[in-house]
């Protein structure tokens, strides 16, 4: 009997054939979802002159200090200061400048009074204003230059994603172009003579090809380019045309065939090429991997829908974002509490398709159909994979779970 391998030792093998793939230099336009392969650097400082953090009145501290409605503090307002004004007018003592959010602050004042603060408010312009409640401290409401970053300071790292947030950092480090790793491609292949194009109505014996859709979806979330999207029945001939055809891929990722049976064009055409082994996970325990000469990696992975998923989950995902050069390759972990009983296979690590109450902090099988791996229109209800170790046999409520969470 072959010995299962674990799903480390299965990890361990797929990464350890990994290589970062090239650097380009693209427009931050064009940046959203691409893996950064340089860090980005402050081009200036963060925030780039004292400003601001409020609407009121730029005033020197010892003017209003101990001002209160009983005590007020009366200045006269010499000043009006917008945001993007290049002015700084000199401020004499008892002297204050109306000033909004964002605008640099003059450099004779050391604090801001909000409008609030004051008796009549944004009213005041040239005139006087009077406060009513004096700041904390000199420096309050101002946001100091360099608070943020200085000039030369890492905003990103390299191996970050840039997404949203991301990319307003970089943009407003002064940032207009980045360098990224190229996105990997990936070709998507369905094997199985049963298989019919969806929307084909299936005749007997004929299922729809599901998991060519569900592995395009997959390769797009991990920030791959999808080469091409194939389908071959069970002759091995037509892993090698579709080989032909996937020349320009990075990774080439085939869906059954796989596993022990008579018609299994992947182990029949790439045997000789690429391991085939048997991993101690449920589903998806039929695992095949390697890189062809010509450095493409090529994963076999068994045609059951649950199946795909979990092992592109836990085997091509990370692959595909070490390529990039990703920082973090795997999902996020929560551990949560079981709200209900189920029982997991013997002497295997259960990936069971969940459902996740986050305010609670509680999962549970996501279908009353439990893990079955050909359950595909039962895999929509999923957000998430529930982690079960080899041995444990049966999980209770109450019990402390390690949940794989899927945005």
């Amino acid at each position: 009997m072959t010995e299962l391998r674990t799903v480390e030792q299965h990890r361990d093998r797929v990464l350890a054939a990994v290589s970062l793939l090239p650097a380009e230099r693209v427009a931050l336009a064009d940046a959203a979802g691409r893996t950064l392969a340089e860090p980005v650097l402050a081009a200036h400082d963060l925030p780039g002159f004292d400003n601001s953090s409020m609407d009121g009145f730029a005033v020197r501290f010892s003017d209003v200090a101990g001002a209160d409605a009983e005590n007020p503090a009366t200045l006269r307002v010499v000043a009006d200061l917008p945001a993007g004004t290049t002015d700084d007018p000199a401020l004499a003592p008892g002297e204050a400048a109306r000033i909004m959010t964002g605008a640099p602050v003059p450099a004779m004042s050391d604090a801001i009074v909000p409008f609030e603060d004051t008796a009549g408010g944004l009213a005041d312009s040239l005139g006087t204003v009077t406060v009513r409640r004096s700041p904390a401290g000199e420096g309050a409401f101002i946001r100091r230059r360099g608070g943020d970053r200085r000039a030369g300071d890492t905003v990103l790292s390299a191996g970050e994603r840039l997404g949203p947030f991301a990319l307003a950092a970089a943009a407003a480090a002064g940032v207009d172009a980045v360098s990224v790793t190229r996105r990997p491609r990936v070709a998507v292949v369905s094997t199985g003579s049963e298989l019919v194009a969806p929307g084909t109505a299936p005749g007997r014996g004929q299922t729809p090809d599901s998991n060519a859709t569900l592995l395009a979806a997959l390769v797009d979330g991990a920030d791959a380019d999808l080469e091409l999207v194939d389908r071959v029945g069970d002759d091995p001939a037509g892993i090698e045309t579709v080989l032909d055809r996937a020349s320009r891929a990075d990774v080439v990722v085939f869906t059954g065939g796989v596993s022990a049976g008579a018609y299994e064009p992947v182990r029949l055409a790439l045997s000789d090429r690429i391991a085939f082994e048997k991993v101690s996970m449920q589903p998806g325990k039929p695992q095949a991997f390697g890189a062809l000469p010509d450095g493409r990696l090529v994963f076999g992975l068994p045609g059951n829908p649950v199946s795909v998923a979990v092992s592109f989950e836990v085997f091509v995902r990370p692959a595909l974002l070490a390529l990039l050069g990703r920082a973090v390759i795997d999902r996020r972990l929560a551990r949560l509490t079981a709200s209900e009983t189920w029982t997991t296979p013997p002497g295997r690590r259960q990936y069971l398709p969940a459902a996740v109450d986050l305010v609670a902090g509680t999962v549970r099988p996501a279908t009353a159909g439990g893990s079955g791996s050909h359950l595909a229109a039962s895999l929509a209800r999923a957000e998430a994979f529930a982690i079960v170790p080899a041995e444990v046999s049966t999980v209770s409520v109450g019990d402390v779970v390690d949940v794989m969470l899927i945005p």
